[in-house]
């Protein structure tokens, strides 16, 4: 089954065995957060290329370091506030007798990423404790909505011109099924700096918005200078987080290679990537659900491919929200893409 068409029936992150999917959404404030839960554990790796991140539990997703397992990825906004919601879904899973066994108690392993939100709707709300124990209550294993929920509702990208030229972001995500029978999925909840292209096409979808409406190339205003003032006159945080997820059997070594291979699915999406006023942050749930043997030049390119389309997803699903529109709000009125 090709990407395109496992995402034309709808199917999410989630599509991956042993994998489910929860959201916790102030729109008001217009912030959330996105657990992914891993009930039976899953081998994990990170790979963080942003220059400004904000991360929990990511050293012992190290090879060398003992815990194999993880038992969710929380994704958040709040800044450096949100992680604390990574505390409630340990929580909500300990309660359940879900973790890391030790002598004395169920140590759940829930390592976790943020995002800076607090620009867009009410920098006073973020997600904390509660909202991580009411996203891991709300997985399920069906398909996970998309748009401007969760970690991904106070997202916004294309920030070159400022805030004021903004678009609204979101989480995306898709799956695809390689020959194997192997599944890989991912969900991103896009935030960038940088604008968003097609790569399969070369379109621009969210640039920066000019004066007139049209939409600047973002990469191109850096190199010509244009960008320069608006950056430094308003300095936005940003960082595009999320997690690959594989029912394949990878060891922790794999795991951690195939997070660090997902960025470049960001950075066929987002342009300019990976930049210091980015946390770009991946991680990689192995769940080993498929008996097949591991073909990991295979699931690397599954992995850039499902990450580069659920940033897509994430763009065409958003809706405006706090004074940034979305593209489909742009497409409707008709703006020129300024690539013409």
């Amino acid at each position: 089954m090709s990407i395109s068409d496992d995402n034309a029936a709808g199917r999410t992150i989630t599509g991956v065995p042993g994998v489910a999917a929860g959201h916790w959404t102030d729109f008001d404030a217009a912030t959330g957060c996105t657990v992914l839960l891993c009930r039976e554990g899953a081998v994990g790796g990170v790979a963080v290329r942003g220059g400004s991140p904000g991360t929990r539990e990511t050293d012992l997703l190290n090879p060398v370091n003992r815990v194999a397992r993880v038992h969710a990825v929380l994704l958040s906004g709040g800044s450096a506030f949100g992680l604390a919601a990574a505390s409630g879904a340990q929580r909500w899973l300990e309660e359940r007798g879900i973790g890391f066994a030790t002598h004395h108690a169920y140590v759940p392993i829930v390592p976790a990423a943020i995002l800076y939100d607090l620009g867009v709707g009410a920098a006073s709300v973020r997600p904390d404790a509660a909202a991580g124990y009411a996203a891991a209550s709300a997985a399920s294993v069906n398909p996970m909505p998309v748009g401007s929920i969760g970690a991904g509702a106070g997202a916004t990208v294309a920030k070159g011109l400022g805030a004021a030229g903004a678009i609204k972001g979101g989480i995306g995500s898709a799956v695809c099924t390689l020959a194997d029978g192997i599944t890989v999925g991912a969900a991103v909840a896009v935030n960038a700096w940088g604008g968003v292209f097609d790569h399969r096409t070369g379109q621009l979808l969210a640039g920066p918005r000019r004066p007139d409406g049209s939409l600047a190339d973002p990469v191109a205003i850096m190199l010509d200078g244009t960008a320069a003032g608006a950056a430094a006159a308003a300095p936005l945080v940003n960082t595009t987080i999320g997690a690959v997820a594989t029912d394949a059997a990878l060891d922790k070594m794999q795991a951690n290679f195939v997070a660090s291979s997902a960025h470049d699915g960001l950075a066929l999406a987002i342009r300019p990537c990976h930049t210091p006023n980015d946390g770009d942050t991946l991680f990689c749930l192995a769940t080993g659900r498929h008996p097949a043997p591991v073909d990991l030049m295979a699931i690397v390119a599954a992995a850039t491919h499902v990450t580069a389309l659920a940033v897509l997803d994430a763009i065409q699903s958003a809706t405006g929200l706090a004074g940034a529109p979305a593209v489909g709000e742009l497409a409707r009125r008709g703006v020129d893409d300024g690539s013409g």
